[in-house]
């Protein structure tokens, strides 16, 4: 089977807005779904009356998903996973004797298909919070994964990214957080975690242009460390968004060995670090943080602490002089308006910190 990626619905669509994404699977598609229907019919074909209830749970997915074999196959292979021990992507239905085997392999890039084209994600916040007072001046955007739970989100980008879907997964993730959103108060901004490729993909900045999210609430964040040539690349392709009020931040700066000269180069709003475990006992993580937030300063950049999990975490990175933080002490990922609208609100000042009009103080 050869599915390329441009069976993403709407990535070649001349609108490129978040509601071309909703549209319906390519032609693509009917791939997946005749060769679902194979393997659907081979296995209801099989004799043998030792595997009549395996049969007889396929045929009740079926029922479930009238016209969508493919579907129902992904169905039917999730729930024999913890009855069999399969690993994921691969069941082998055998008979008792050992003399016929049937592989079905589901592979990475038709599952991703089907989270694309069935939009099996939602989005989940996280509060980005300004340390001394409390008050949630943001939101992390992250993507939940429906249906299959053995896998962490990060090995569903990793996988798409081997299959060449990345930037089609990632567009999927953001038309959710952009939609989810909406429905956070109005004065928080949103981190949106993109690939350094899916910054440069031509369709982003129409996508962004389009969507009902202020610009001046978005804040791109890159999530891997670049090439040599990525930075200026990255600075040009994304100076007309910023522009237009979008906000850039670098996620785990200081993790990678030349995070501070693509930090100098594209001059983040944010920099975003994850040092807080066991900082309060470790110099190393504590001279680092330190240095980091001089740096910031010096490029009018807002630090932002990732991972604070305990009291003794937070105090140590107040010490230091971080303004702003998330992590499960602050507040936990939640998929619920209700949770996000019940986030104590800033204060005039401490929203200074995050306006985007371009006088962040760190």
């Amino acid at each position: 089977m050869s599915i390329e990626s441009s069976s993403f619905p709407g990535r070649n669509d001349a609108a490129r807005g978040p509601h071309a994404l909703s549209r319906g699977p390519g032609d693509d598609a009917v791939g997946i779904r005749q060769q679902s229907a194979e393997i659907i019919d081979a296995v209801l074909s099989r004799p043998g009356a030792e595997e009549e209830s395996v049969r007889d749970q396929l045929r009740r997915y079926l029922a479930a998903h009238p016209g969508r074999p493919e579907a129902a196959l992904i169905e039917h292979l999730v729930a024999l996973r913890p009855l069999t021990r399969f690993p994921a992507g691969l069941t082998d239905l055998q008979s008792r004797d050992g003399t016929a085997t049937l592989g079905l392999e589901v592979s990475i890039r038709s599952r991703i298909h089907a989270v694309l084209h069935e939009r099996k994600m939602l989005t989940a916040f996280q509060p980005i919070c300004e340390l001394s007072s409390g008050g949630v001046v943001g939101a992390q955007a992250l993507t939940r994964f429906l249906g299959d739970t053995d896998e962490e989100p990060a090995d569903w980008f990793a996988g798409a990214g081997d299959e060449r879907l990345g930037s089609d997964l990632e567009f999927a993730a953001l038309e959710s957080a952009i939609a989810a959103a909406m429905f956070l108060p109005a004065h928080m901004y949103v981190g949106l975690k993109l690939s350094p490729a899916t910054c440069l993909d031509p369709l982003l900045p129409g996508f962004l242009e389009d969507a009902d999210l202020a610009p001046g609430r978005m804040v791109l964040e890159l999530t891997e460390a670049m090439t040599r040539e990525e930075p200026a690349t990255l600075a040009a392709a994304l100076a007309p968004l910023r522009r237009n009020g979008v906000r850039l931040a670098i996620d785990h700066a200081g993790s990678y060995f030349n995070s501070v000269r693509h930090i100098r180069q594209l001059r983040p709003d944010f920099i975003k670090l994850n040092l807080a475990a066991g900082i309060e006992t470790d110099p190393i993580r504590s001279s680092l943080g330190d240095a980091m937030v001089g740096f910031a300063r010096h490029i009018g950049a807002l630090v932002t602490a990732q991972g604070i999990e305990t009291p003794a975490e937070l105090a140590a990175v107040t010490g230091l002089g971080v303004k702003a933080g998330q992590g499960y002490l602050l507040g936990a990922p939640t998929t619920h308006p209700e949770d996000w609208n019940g986030w104590a609100p800033a204060t005039q000042e401490t929203r200074s910190l995050t306006s985007p009009d371009g006088t962040l103080r760190s």
